[in-house]
């Protein structure tokens, strides 16, 4: 597990059964990692996962040929300026 090259800013508690700490020590070990590496590694791991699942759709397939359609043409300005500003926006878990 890498280490983040910054400093970390805050503490996080949580209380776990005896065999939940055994098993978590258990993993950690075998990555090469301390408790606290391994919980947030797998943490902020499950948190990207999470946001990522927020941004899916789900569509029938007459949709996603109409979506395929639009995606294959020319951007207007408008979406070019929108894919702009999309692009330069933050993302959640690097806030």
């Amino acid at each position: 597990m890498g280490q983040s090259a910054a400093t970390a800013e805050v503490n996080l508690h949580l209380r776990a059964r005896a065999e939940d700490r055994r098993l978590i020590d258990q993993a950690a070990e075998l990555v090469g990692a301390n408790r606290s590496q391994f919980m947030l590694a797998s943490a902020l791991k499950e948190a990207k996962t999470v946001l990522a699942d927020q941004s899916t759709i789900h569509v029938d397939a007459e949709t996603f040929c109409k979506v395929m359609d639009w995606m294959d043409a020319a951007a207007t300005p408008a979406e070019t300026e929108g894919m702009r500003r999309l692009l330069g926006a933050k993302r959640p878990w690097r806030a």
